[in-house]
């Protein structure tokens, strides 16, 4: 029989597969389509200490292999996270599920985590280092070791639950900022965020998006994603959950091999809104199609040479 259960950062997870942040809400809209149990858990949309209105429309477009979004961290901000979202999320999703953190400066991020803490359907801070340093020149976290780092350890200062640090792909080295963020006390590392991306309408000589440019994310980035969690895998010794273009099963098990403890879909939830409920059900087939019995001992297993 496959074994499908990994652990993540010392919680159990019934499989590995876990709905991206921003492409599954709170949770609740999918549980109309699905008993969102079966997932391992999931991550909720990101939240940040204020509400949040977003960036101007249109802020999506479609492109051949993904889509380019600029939506900007739409949110009601965190008391409402807290007061309205997740009692509603309590109702249909019976796991620890993984929040999603955004901020614009360090006392952001420790503000938003520390109300979160105390939260016990919370299991994850998944802290996301993508946004803007506002005290920085307007320079994402996620693109400097040290920034990152100082990030990490304000979060890790105000909570006790395992902090995972979600990194960019916007970068020349992303195995530095990972092992500071390591050295610094993070639990996990999730990786990869989209990549920056740009459509221009032939008609009007326009960006598509108003914000200009925006995350790239779908099929086309899975090679770069698999490469950087490899890269990361490789460095550090704390899990890695890996993301960036994964829409079957066969992609689930690549990641893990590359080295991912679980694995994230971001984008083919808005394809397909049952894909993640598939992924689950198709992997006891593809795993016996590759002779795995259980999915925790193939984490990192990629031969080398």
């Amino acid at each position: 029989m496959a074994e499908l259960t990994v652990n993540l950062c010392g919680i159990p997870l019934d499989n590995p597969v876990i709905p991206a942040s921003g492409t599954f809400g709170y949770g609740y809209e999918f549980a109309e389509l699905y008993d969102i149990n079966i997932l391992g858990t999931f991550s909720f949309k990101g939240t940040t200490k204020d509400a949040r209105f977003g960036n101007p429309t249109p802020r999506i477009a479609e492109c051949p292999g993904g889509m380019i979004n600029a939506v900007g961290l739409q949110n009601p901000g965190v008391e409402k996270v807290i007061s309205q979202e997740l009692p509603k999320l309590k109702q249909c999703f019976h796991k620890p599920v993984m929040a999603n953190v955004s901020g614009f400066s360090v006392e952001d991020y420790a503000y938003t985590c520390e109300k979160l803490d105390k939260e016990p359907q919370v299991g994850w801070l998944e802290v996301n280092v993508s946004c803007p340093n506002v005290h920085g020149g307007g320079m994402s976290f996620g693109t400097e070791p040290e920034a990152a780092a100082e990030v990490t350890r304000a979060v890790k200062a105000v909570t006790a639950k395992p902090v995972i640090i979600k990194l960019s792909p916007n970068v020349t080295d992303i195995v530095s900022i990972a092992k500071a963020c390591e050295e610094a006390g993070a639990d996990g590392i999730s990786l990869i965020n989209t990549m920056l991306g740009m459509r221009i309408d032939l008609r009007t000589r326009r960006s598509v998006i108003a914000n200009t440019m925006g995350g790239y994310s779908g099929p086309g980035i899975f090679p770069v994603a698999v490469r950087m969690v490899y890269q990361v895998a490789q460095a550090v010794k704390i899990p890695v959950i890996g993301m960036g273009g994964v829409s079957s099963a066969e992609d689930v098990i690549e990641m893990m091999l590359a080295g991912a403890t679980a694995v994230e879909v971001g984008a083919a939830n808005l394809v397909r809104p049952y894909i993640c409920r598939d992924i689950i059900r198709e992997l006891p087939e593809v795993m016996a199609k590759y002779n795995i019995q259980s999915l925790s001992d193939i984490i990192g297993g990629v031969n080398h040479g």
